[in-house]
């Protein structure tokens, strides 16, 4: 959902290195072949975010559409909440991929830029379309044939969703502006950033009047000098990953950068607690679900792929997750379940919010490298 590193400088050094492709790193559908076991060991182990996932009311440890998929196709799943950021959960998987070895995860979910990295170091499996008919007939159109996936290959978005800003209106007035987040007194030390470098730089690439679609060097630095000079004076707490929506709830922080999804889940528990679009824009992405070499039952991964991209499926997780489906046909399906949901704008945006969303620029391995260790070093990683 979304990565700085928050592991250590161990883990910081292994990202970068496998991000530039160092030799020893990669692996090819050649060196590294995985045997799919599906057809005589019906399970399969799924990580995500957190929640990321519908939860039964009464019941927290049970998800109804994953319950749904267990009885209707006897493939049993071992649901994992376990990524908290892109940087971190590649600190943890990347020696076993290095090395061709299992993760011990069927599917993963994760955002553009990481699934891009991922498949370029040759560490995921190709899907087999003719297992996905659901994703093929109603995978949005603006979700296809994305740069980093041209050929629809490997990843399959599970979630999109917006980056902007949120506060809790218990605790402070109405945060309209990055600026203010970052300098308005009344907040210092309640500020929370993300540890995802695109989504925190991206928004401070457009509070200075920069295109996170196509920026330069100094754009970038000038918008890193005013991201530092917040960590150096202690307006901002710390910086984090999912863990940001407990602070913000409970009131222990009044404002952050946050995801439009986790906002609308936070609302919904008390009203006074905004998403705001900033006045500049906002960034806008995609999680992605993806299945790791050595994954030993890549057909059970794909059938659940595939479960999730039935409109009614979809339209059952969305009303729970509230981020941006990407499922055609989900918003019609939604109606029945929860009306206010279908005229939501941070789950089936207008265009007028649309036409304030960018994408981070696509950045080759030098910039990667060079982008990634600046941040970290400026949010102290």
């Amino acid at each position: 959902m979304r990565g700085a590193l928050a592991s250590g400088a161990l883990a910081a050094a292994g990202g970068t290195l496998a991000a530039c492709g160092t030799e020893g790193t990669k692996q090819t559908e050649a060196s590294c072949v995985s045997e799919d076991t599906s057809s005589t060991d019906k399970k399969l182990a799924f990580s995500n975010w957190p929640q990321y996932m519908d939860v039964d009311e009464k019941d927290e440890s049970k998800h109804p559409t994953l319950e749904a998929f267990q009885s209707k196709t006897g493939i049993q799943v071992t649901y994992t909440e376990d990524i908290n950021d892109n940087d971190e959960f590649f600190g943890k998987v990347q020696n076993q991929l290095a090395a061709c070895q299992s993760t011990g995860r069927d599917i993963i979910v994760l955002t553009d830029w990481m699934a891009g990295r991922m498949i370029r170091l040759g560490w995921m499996q190709k899907l087999e379309k003719a297992k996905l008919p659901n994703v093929e007939a109603n995978l949005l159109r603006s979700l296809r044939a994305r740069s980093f996936d041209k050929n629809d290959e490997y990843a399959v978005p599970w979630q999109s969703g917006m980056t902007g800003l949120a506060y809790n209106g218990n605790v402070t007035k109405e945060v309209r502006t990055v600026d203010e987040l970052l300098t308005r007194a009344d907040l210092k030390g309640k500020v929370t950033c993300l540890t995802e470098m695109r989504d925190t730089m991206g928004l401070l690439l457009l509070s200075n009047g920069h295109d996170p679609t196509n920026f330069t060097e100094a754009q970038f630095d000038d918008a890193l000098e005013k991201l530092k000079k917040a960590v150096s004076s202690g307006q901002i707490r710390r910086f984090t990953g999912n863990d940001y929506a407990t602070d913000l709830a409970k009131g222990d922080i009044a404002a952050c950068i946050g995801w439009s999804g986790d906002v609308v889940q936070l609302t919904a528990e008390d009203e006074k607690i905004k998403f705001v679009v900033p006045e500049q824009g906002l960034m806008i992405w995609s999680d992605n679900m993806l299945i790791p070499n050595k994954a030993a039952h890549r057909s059970n991964a794909e059938e659940l792929i595939n479960y999730y991209y039935d409109p009614e499926v979809a339209a059952e997780l969305a009303a729970y997750v509230n981020y941006i489906c990407p499922v055609e046909g989900t918003r019609e399906k939604i109606v029945a379940i929860d009306p206010e949901l279908a005229t939501n704008p941070l789950i089936f945006p207008d265009d007028a919010t649309l036409d304030k969303t960018k994408v981070f620029m696509a950045l080759d391995e030098a910039q990667e490298k060079s982008y990634s260790s600046k941040f970290q070093q400026a949010i102290g990683a």
